[in-house]
């Protein structure tokens, strides 16, 4: 049954890094890479499962922390071509 879990998980990986690479816009591309890392987390998570080491579920959460971090800042510098710019305008 998890192999069949890691099958799916791995062809859903798949869909999204084409999504990734064939995507009309940045955002889509975007998404694609956010969607891939995602999947990731969820490998990890099933392979430390099958593989009966619980530390895998430690990696997977930092890895999902750095995954939301680097979307939320890559979507930043597609908006602003700036990491420093605030979205509140001072006079």
């Amino acid at each position: 049954m998890f192999v069949a879990t890691m099958a799916a998980v791995l062809f859903t990986m798949l869909l999204a890094l084409a999504r990734a690479v064939l995507g009309p816009t940045v955002y889509d591309r975007i998404l694609g890479v956010n969607m891939a890392g995602t999947k990731t987390v969820l490998l990890i998570a099933v392979l430390g499962f099958l593989s009966g080491r619980p530390e895998f579920l430690d990696l997977a959460l930092i890895y999902v922390f750095l995954n939301f971090i680097t979307t939320v800042a890559v979507l930043k510098f597609v908006q602003y071509r700036d990491f420093g710019r605030s979205e509140v305008s001072g006079n």
